[in-house]
């Protein structure tokens, strides 16, 4: 566990830890995750898929508040062995427009660096807060791409080749 702090002229974050997720974390992080909007079943994001993405090199960045012992934002970062992509990057609601995102994106440029891997991230369009903070940590627009998914695993059987 390591104790952060983050000072500017409006804030002092000395209260905020950023520390390593752990399993008993899972059930504070769902609701966070629902409470911001990045949960879901349709995401699939439970114990044992953060589990094993850790065992394959990520890691899940939590921030704390020590004082209260809630926690407040995440940074989930996955590998695929070449690249860094961050995901559930979130701070509480009651929490945002207050710097302490800058927190949670420091300690995962520092990952992303210490693996030697880019770092990519995707964010909604509609976001320009989000948009503006990775700005701002050196994340540039990478414009030549639309991105597809597929969420719901049963369609891929109905999917004719």
């Amino acid at each position: 566990m390591k104790q952060v702090s983050f000072m500017s002229e409006k804030n002092n974050f000395a209260h905020f830890i950023i520390r390593d997720f752990k399993s008993d974390d899972y059930e504070q992080i769902n609701l966070l995750w629902k409470e911001t909007g990045l949960g879901g079943s349709q995401r699939d994001d439970n114990l044992q898929v953060i589990n094993s993405t850790l065992a394959n090199g990520g890691k899940l960045i939590i921030l704390e508040h020590s004082a209260q012992n809630l926690i407040i934002g995440t940074a989930w970062l996955t590998t695929d062995t070449r690249r860094i992509y961050l995901h559930h990057f979130c701070v509480k609601p009651t929490y945002q427009n207050k710097g302490i995102s800058h927190l949670l994106c420091n300690e995962s440029i520092k990952f992303a660096k210490e693996k030697k891997m880019q770092i990519k991230l995707e964010v909604h369009k509609d976001n320009l807060i989000a948009t503006e903070l990775y700005k701002k940590h050196g994340f540039t627009y990478l414009g030549d791409y639309d991105v597809y998914i597929i969420r719901d695993l049963s369609i891929i059987d109905k999917v004719e080749l």
